[in-house]
């Protein structure tokens, strides 16, 4: 018997009284349903004290028989006039199989002949840990080229990404979308439409024109005059197709029609609100007697005796 057996044995005792622990709790709370909730607990809260108890016990008694052991070799040792050397502890001998590495004592034996402004090289043998780590690499790059490309039992990632984008679609498809009819879309001062359009438009539209349409990156869009047309149906057909050029996205893969509807509604309300330190003017003044989309020619003119030119 050594001090080694002694520390095995501490942990088998843990370890079993932790599997006891663990039983004891399941069939407690297997027995807790028959109606009896408290003394099935209380005994349960017993039962994990004393286990509690014994675990603190057993480690103190197997510290305490490791301390006698190790005192015990010890003692031996200088009797016979051997020089003592300690076991090495459960994480040395760990360390050491995973790295194999030369003790201080012994580089003599390793140590190369050759040196680099006086920086000698040992000749050691590369960690366990690094080559089976290299070798999984190896292994998992022959398992991935199998399943993926040789097999095709696993989807590649732009095959997910199209299975993805599929099932969106038909998410899509299977929803009930609202068809408007943009030719004939005419701006009604609804209170549940403009509101809706309120959140919308600060949501996803407020970064480039403000929350309060003032403008910013994008123009302002409370005051008369207009790059693309002026009627709720100019409004709706560039916030669904977007102005690429001018750095706008189409927004019909985004929002439904409704949402684009009720965005162009709120745009509409806030029209002549004439925001603090809004953008200047952009574009032409937009007429309603003018069909959507038509640029004439005295909305220049009105541009430009605005500017005093």
């Amino acid at each position: 018997m050594n001090t080694r057996t002694f520390k095995l044995s501490g942990k088998k005792v843990g370890l079993t009284t932790l599997v006891s622990l663990g039983s004891t709790a399941l069939f407690a709370q297997d027995q807790a349903g028959d109606g009896q909730m408290f003394v099935v607990y209380a005994l349960l809260t017993f039962v994990i004290l004393v286990m509690i108890l014994v675990i603190v016990i057993t480690f103190f008694v197997v510290k305490v028989i490791n301390i006698l052991a190790e005192r015990s070799a010890r003692e031996h040792a200088e009797k016979t006039g051997i020089a003592y050397v300690p076991p090495p502890s459960w994480w040395q001998t760990i360390r050491q199989k995973l790295t194999r590495a030369t003790p201080v004592e012994k580089e003599e034996d390793i140590i190369l002949d050759h040196s680099y402004d006086g920086i000698r090289e040992l000749d050691n043998h590369l960690p366990p840990w690094w080559t089976w780590l290299f070798y999984g690499t190896i292994a998992w790059a022959a398992i991935y080229l199998v399943v993926y490309h040789v097999g095709g039992w696993l989807p590649l990632s732009t095959e997910e990404y199209l299975a993805e984008v599929e099932e969106i679609q038909k998410l899509r498809t299977s929803q009930q979308v609202a068809q408007i009819d943009e030719t004939a879309l005419e701006f009604t001062a609804d209170p549940e439409f403009i509101n809706k359009g309120k959140e919308i438009f600060v949501s996803n539209c407020a970064s480039c024109h403000r929350n309060d349409g003032g403008g910013g990156i994008g123009p302002n869009l409370t005051d008369a005059y207009w790059l693309h047309g002026g009627s709720v149906r100019d409004i709706f057909a560039v916030i669904k197709n977007g102005v690429p050029e001018k750095g706008m996205i189409s927004w019909a893969a985004i929002l439904k029609p409704e949402e684009i509807r009720d965005a162009a509604f709120f745009i509409m309300s806030i029209q002549g609100t004439n925001p603090v330190e809004a953008k200047a003017p952009q574009g032409e003044i937009y007429n309603a007697n003018d069909a959507p989309g038509e640029v004439r020619a005295d909305r220049v003119v009105a541009k430009a005796s605005v500017n005093g030119q």
